[in-house]
């Protein structure tokens, strides 16, 4: 959908605008006047701005035609367009499950974090000194993720789910120093992650077994690490401990994929005996969003902690003695070793990590275990009830996801669900998963009661009751019961009340720099201001309130609005199609070079995997190669971050029909326009790259 531009009383239309003139839009949002920016071109010595692209930027390398894209439009009907695309997206109760869940953003955090500048304009955390607030924020979530996985050292976030996991996985291989490579996965997980993780192991040469079940034991032959989801994906709770045991007693690391608010109540992965567990935190106050971004977690035991990917943040004292936060072990730019690098994470989720955190801060121990107790309690009476109408639900240990058994009907349940404003999760033909959230209520149940009976053999009437559970009933077995408490630090019991609550984040905010209050000069891909018009719709249920797994006639507007963004996005870069799948820019590296991996496999020239990166690049460019399976060579770049040609030209000859790629940052890291770029892809190309 293009929607064109209207007027509005609110700016000038285009025809009132001299020729040339900037849409207000641009004035509005980049601040400087015609004035502001005379005086700074007479600074650096330029007459006009194009005389000042002329000196910085080659000649040859420029667009020469004009962008096919549609006319710009002013804020007002920008936000008409949005809301549009909004309304066509149906939000409806979710009941799906698979790690996402419905979830209630406290508004003192959504106000004051989610949409407040101070935070979502800061700069990734590098300098400490100016981003104490944030760094605070971060240890919060990092002693929240450490109390409630029952292990001691936990990250400053990872960037989903499923990439977590594969990040644990690759850790576990490394752990183990390669005396396998095979690792079990849980036949219960989640399946978003089942293909992530084949996605990322088979560059690697890791081999995936997943059993049909692991109620006997282990499969037979050698394994590096295990790979357990608690809840499973069906919502059973299992006893894990004997598992974790034998994978030990065999030499495998173990890795648990955890629900973080089921930890509340269920034995933490540490006390089971995990060597690391994942998760996402989406259900700590983050909206749906379709399906992200949400901050993952990874946390792992004593002698891990320098394999843990991305970054941990750690306290240490300032020049006064006095307790001051820094990033440790951080995987970053300037720290990874380029030829041996293992990990492409960064960045991270740093926002949707601090507003889970902060939905730790404000409810407290007390506040997680009964929001906890009131999603179980949910879970039980719906239970209960669909038993004593004569259906069969599966399984008999579970947290806040019920499978019921619906022989041939499964679809039958689904559409009648949704008919009522209910999407349940069809998992086969026989099988419907029904998930309990922080936003369930009562009257949710009895539709899902009225539409399970009425495609089987039970019998409701329209009057249905669910069973009443009470808070303290749980069908959680008795070895799976967390008895260890967590979240004792006083930050987690001092802001109970809204004012206390808007005080601390208000202090935080003060101890950081961010874009609401001055330029930090960086030249970091990071950088942004984000406009007030493009934050606001990120909390319109149209967007916030949808499930990844929502049935696509419910998503027109979201799918409207991504084939837009892909088109745009193509025209701009100029090639033939774009996926905007990737969840960071080092994940579209990655992407990329699996493509070309592909690419060369297709042509029968599986030989080619030799990556050769500049010294100038990105530090995650060498741990992405790595991460594709392919061999790092690094090609020599001048004081200003140029591909020195004749060492490309050298190493060219030296690696010969192995060259699969080049990947160059453009511009340098040092914010060169390269002019020999198209030298540089040229002699690539001819050696087959």
């Amino acid at each position: 959908m293009t929607v064109p531009a209207t007027y509005s009383p609110h700016a000038p239309s285009a025809d009132d605008q001299p020729a040339g003139a900037a849409a207000p839009f641009v004035e509005r949002h980049l601040g400087p006047d015609d004035d502001a920016v005379a005086r700074m071109l007479a600074t650096i010595g330029q007459p006009t701005l194009d005389a000042l692209v002329d000196a910085a930027v080659p000649e040859g390398i420029r667009l020469q035609e004009a962008l096919q894209l549609p006319e710009p439009l002013d804020e007002p009907s920008v936000t008409a367009a949005l809301r549009e695309l909004a309304e066509r997206n149906q939000v409806t109760t979710s009941m799906i499950g698979l790690g996402y869940h419905g979830t209630v953003t406290p508004p003192v955090i959504r106000r004051n974090v989610l949409e407040s500048p101070s935070w979502y304009t800061a700069y990734t955390p590098y300098q400490p000194e100016i981003s104490q607030g944030r760094l605070e924020a971060l240890l919060n979530f990092q002693t929240a993720v450490a109390d409630l996985t029952g292990l001691p050292i936990a990250n400053a976030s990872l960037l989903d789910e499923a990439t977590a996991v594969a990040e644990a996985v690759a850790l576990m291989h490394r752990a183990v120093r390669g005396k396998s490579d095979r690792v079990v996965v849980d036949p219960d997980i989640l399946p978003q992650t089942l293909a992530v993780l084949r996605t990322r192991c088979a560059p690697l040469g890791l081999q995936i077994v997943v059993p049909d079940s692991l109620d006997d034991g282990l499969p037979d032959g050698d394994l590096f690490g295990l790979v357990l989801q608690l809840p499973g994906a069906s919502g059973a709770v299992r006893d894990h401990a004997a598992l974790i045991a034998a994978a030990h007693d065999r030499g495998a690391q173990v890795t648990v994929a955890a629900d973080l608010l089921s930890l509340t109540l269920l034995t933490p992965p540490g006390e089971l005996g995990a060597d690391v567990a994942v998760g996402s935190t989406q259900r700590f106050g983050v909206p749906l969003w379709y399906g992200g971004p949400h901050a993952a977690y990874i946390a792992v035991r004593d002698g891990l902690e320098r394999s843990v990917p991305g970054r941990l943040v750690g306290v240490s004292v300032d020049a006064d003695g006095r307790p001051a936060y820094r990033l440790a072990l951080q995987t970053r730019e300037q720290h990874i070793r380029r030829e041996r690098a293992t990990s492409n994470i960064c960045t991270a989720q740093v926002l949707l990590a601090v507003a889970a955190g902060m939905y730790a801060v404000w409810h407290g121990p007390d506040g997680l275990r009964a929001i906890a107790e009131r999603v179980h309690s949910h879970a039980v009476g719906l239970a209960r009830t669909l038993r004593a109408i004569g259906v069969t639900v599966v399984h008999d240990a579970f947290f806040d996801t019920v499978l019921v058994r619906a022989p041939g009907r499964a679809a039958e349940v689904v559409a009648a669900a949704a008919e009522a404003g209910i999407d349940l999760g069809q998992v086969d033909a026989d099988h419907v998963r029904i998930a309990c959230d922080e936003t369930t209520e009562v009257h949710h149940l009895e539709v899902v009661v009225r539409a399970v009976a009425g495609a089987s053999d039970g019998a409701a009437d329209d009057n249905v009751e669910v069973a009443r559970v009470d808070h303290a009933e749980t069908v959680i077995p008795e070895a799976s019961r967390r008895r260890s408490g967590f979240l004792t630090h006083p930050v987690f019991h001092e802001h109970r009340s809204e004012t206390q609550m808007l005080r601390y984040l208000r202090r935080l905010s003060d101890a950081d720099f961010a874009l609401d209050r001055g330029m930090i000069p960086l030249g970091s891909c990071t950088m942004k201001l984000n406009a007030t018009t493009q934050m606001e719709p990120i909390g319109w249920d149209g967007f916030a309130g949808i499930h990844p797994y929502a049935p696509a006639a419910r998503v027109d507007g979201y799918l409207d609005l991504i084939g837009q963004l892909e088109s745009w996005l193509a025209e701009v870069t100029g090639y033939a199609a774009v996926s905007v799948q990737p969840n960071a820019g080092s994940q579209g590296e990655f992407a990329g070079l699996l493509a070309i991996a592909a690419y060369h496999r297709s042509r029968g020239e599986d030989q080619r995997n030799v990556c050769l990166i500049p010294s100038s690049a990105h530090g995650t460019n060498a741990a992405s190669a790595a991460m594709a399976g392919m061999r790092v060579v690094v090609v020599t770049a001048d004081d200003n971050g140029a591909v020195d040609l004749d060492d490309l030209r050298a190493k060219l000859d030296d690696h010969g029909d192995a060259i699969a790629a080049i990947m160059v940052t453009y511009p340098s890291t040092h914010g060169v326009y390269e002019a020999r770029i198209t030298e540089v892809c040229r002699l690539v190309h001819d050696a087959g790259g």
